[in-house]
């Protein structure tokens, strides 16, 4: 399967996005997208894997599981600010009902644990301002290893501003090291944000090692994936007049969950650079969350 997947090509069935670690070629990591209509619902089952249900676009949605129901308050599209979300264990039967139109994404990974379905609420999620100058991004740490507790699942959101380079300098998270780096199968979800004349573009650069090949370099448009399996991952390019959006979504082996990486030490020099420059004015982007 191409590392890169366009809109619609992953849509099955009532999904418009389905990612799992089969079709990925991996063992951990997936993803899947639902777009509903106002009044539509949706019951599926989790099986092995455990989710976080999140508002992409729409005005809110309803989840119920395990005999909980949570109301997410959700957000207009993904620029307007941090949404809350939902947990939802392996071996669950959920629920997803909205009101009005809405986008979801559930980004999920296969694991062991069967834990307790939770509301997360927007104000809670810890928002980062990462990186300066060009380089400078808006991370919201929803579920990230020491925000929100899961068995395996790890997953953020970026926003970079248009012009700005982002999951820079290249890094990559494919081996064990321990307290250095540890394997994590990684996705990347896009959207773009419009230009005035249409649809905006953004691009994304994997690459791999004499030992492990992997050559991407996408151009990439909204509901647009790209799977990284090993090797070296970016930058994430926002081209000059379109902001870029991302949800990663990470899961591996190690006992520990744990977010560990290794910048390409060709280009992880960049960072010292950072301590001179202010962080780009137009961050953050969005307002909610915790800081």
């Amino acid at each position: 399967m191409s590392h890169h997947l366009r809109a619609g090509e992953l849509a099955e069935g009532p999904w418009s996005l389905l990612l799992t670690p089969e079709r990925a070629g991996w063992t951990y990591s997936g993803l899947r997208v639902l777009d509903l209509a106002p009044g539509q619902s949706h019951t599926f089952a989790t099986g092995e894997e455990e989710m976080v249900v999140l508002p992409l676009a729409g005005e809110g949605v309803i989840v119920e599981c395990d005999g909980e129901r949570f109301e997410l308050a959700g957000r207009p599209h993904v620029f307007a600010g941090v949404s809350d979300f939902a947990y939802v264990p392996r071996d669950a039967e959920v629920t997803v009902r909205a009101p009005r139109a809405a986008r979801v994404a559930f980004p999920s990974a296969r694991c062991e644990r069967r834990l307790s379905a939770r509301y997360g609420p927007a104000d809670k999620v810890p928002v980062e301002l990462r990186g300066a100058g060009v380089c400078s991004r808006e991370v919201h740490n929803f579920c990230a290893a020491d925000a929100f507790e899961a068995d395996k699942l790890i997953a953020v959101e970026v926003l970079t501003p248009g012009g700005n380079w982002s999951s820079y300098p290249p890094h990559k998270h494919d081996e064990d090291h321990p307290g250095q780096e540890c394997p994590l199968e990684e996705v990347y979800y896009f959207e773009v944000a419009d230009g005035p004349a249409g649809p905006g573009v953004a691009y994304q650069r994997v690459y791999g090692t004499p030992e492990r090949p992997i050559d991407v370099l996408a151009e990439v448009r909204t509901g647009d994936v790209v799977t990284i399996p090993h090797g070296w991952h970016g930058p994430s390019m926002a081209v000059p007049g379109y902001d870029l959006y991302y949800l990663n979504v990470m899961a591996g082996p190690g006992p520990d969950r744990a977010w560990l990486i290794r910048d390409d030490p060709a280009h992880g020099w960049i960072r010292q650079t950072w301590n001179d420059q202010p962080v780009d004015p137009r961050l953050p982007m969005t307002s909610g969350g915790s800081r």
